[in-house]
């Protein structure tokens, strides 16, 4: 299956964790997630999922990085990088992170409110639009 062949509706949150946990299966290095949807549509709950697979246990907490820009999650040979962009105001200060470093393929870019910098995301990105009916839509590029 190709990953821009999903969508989901939850209708829980639990729901929305599994959606993370099966999507996971498809996710390589190099890939960059991009997350877009309103306040509290699912966007870190569907990545608590996406970690827990990938972690294989449930005993990792998981918030979104709102204040601290980027989380940085190893797992056995695989890096998840989580995003969030959400309180920046420029692309300045994505590149001052070290951006470029991030999508250079020996992880996996999960960014929430990547819609807010279009222009600084990968023309392979896959995209996750979550809506408040408790959907989520995938989208290649």
């Amino acid at each position: 299956m190709n990953i821009s062949d999903f969508s989901f509706k939850a209708r829980s949150e639990k729901e929305t964790v599994a959606f993370g946990e099966k999507l996971a299966a498809y996710l390589e290095p190099g890939d960059v997630l991009c997350l877009k949807g309103d306040l509290g549509v699912g966007k870190t709950t569907f990545v608590k999922g996406l970690i827990r697979a990938l972690q294989g246990e449930d005993t990792l907490f998981l918030g979104s990085p709102t204040y601290t820009l980027i989380q940085e999650y190893r797992f056995k040979k695989l890096y998840v990088y989580h995003f969030d962009f959400y309180r920046l105001k420029s692309t300045d200060e994505i590149w001052g992170i070290g951006w470029e470093e991030y999508c250079s393929g020996d992880g996996i870019c999960v960014i929430e409110w990547a819609d807010l910098f279009p222009e600084i995301i990968p023309e392979n990105a896959v995209w996750l639009e979550f809506s408040a009916r408790g959907e989520a839509k995938l989208r290649k590029g």
